[in-house]
């Protein structure tokens, strides 16, 4: 039996990060009700595979919070729930009645995670993924972020924070609050560039030849030999020991076979994708 069993998660938030902490919790066990706006999400306009991903398994409807009929399909909704998740901004909960002081008056049980974009007392300003990655100099302007660091980090403090609540309550302390500001999550995925670790000539950022990336004949190579003990396998089989002994050898052969080496002498070694 899985660890949620038992529990239902009613989640409110459409694109990214809340169906993807919903889908995680789904996984551990929980019933997942999604609901949606009278629109749809706008994930499955986007990108209509991922959409179906994050949803996969659970109950979707369509209900219009704004109509007196949407609401009475929520308060039946939110009764017997466990866990709601929201997305939108705290002032939208408050004139939809689903703010958690609100809430927990008329549903004690009930434990809730609100994503937001800020802390308190930015917590109704707009953002995004993209403008939280820029705030932290994570971007390499023109080129865009390789991933939505901020929300799938915030997807996952999102977890965290709700089997947090889940825990508490089930020790007899009752329904709780928690808010998850994408933000900080972000902030705290950056904290190997702010230590200076990743910044270019850091440990992490190029500083070593041990730990880089290479071309090969073919394409690129990612050599991740940090640990003393593959640094030194790796120096002591090739015979190289500075950055322009480590590019001319690994210009000798192919990713996919420098791959392959990797693998058999035990050093992290791996042929980079490109997309």
């Amino acid at each position: 039996m899985k660890p949620l069993h038992g529990m239902r998660i009613l989640n409110l938030a459409v694109n990214l990060p809340g169906p993807a902490a919903a889908k995680r919790l789904y996984q551990l066990g929980a019933e997942v009700i999604k609901v949606e706006p009278p629109a749809g999400d706008p994930m499955e306009r986007y990108h209509a595979a991922w959409y179906r991903d994050m949803a996969a398994g659970h109950a979707v409807v369509r209900i219009d919070l704004k109509a007196e009929e949407g609401r009475a399909c929520m308060d039946e909704l939110l009764t017997g729930t466990d866990l709601l998740i929201t997305a939108s901004r705290p002032a939208a909960l408050e004139r939809l009645a689903l703010d958690w002081t609100t809430l927990t008056q008329r549903y004690p049980r009930l434990c809730q995670v609100a994503i937001v974009g800020y802390p308190v007392p930015r917590e109704n300003e707009a953002g995004h993924d993209l403008t939280y990655q820029a705030a932290l100099g994570l971007l390499t302007p023109p080129h865009m972020p390789r991933t939505l660091m901020a929300d799938m980090a915030g997807a996952e403090q999102a977890v965290s924070a709700a089997l947090a609540l889940l825990l508490a309550r089930e020790r007899g302390e009752g329904g709780g609050y928690a808010e998850v500001a994408l933000s900080e999550a972000a902030a705290a995925m950056a904290e190997p560039l702010r230590y200076q670790a990743t910044s270019p000539g850091g440990v992490l950022g190029g500083g070593i030849p041990e730990y880089n990336v290479y071309r090969s004949s073919d394409g690129w190579v990612a050599v991740a030999a940090l640990e003393p003990h593959f640094k030194k396998r790796l120096e002591d089989a090739l015979a190289v020991r500075n950055k322009g002994e480590y590019q001319a050898m690994f210009l000798g052969k192919s990713s996919a076979e420098w791959q392959q080496w990797g693998q058999e002498q035990d050093i992290p070694i791996v042929a980079t994708k490109i997309f």
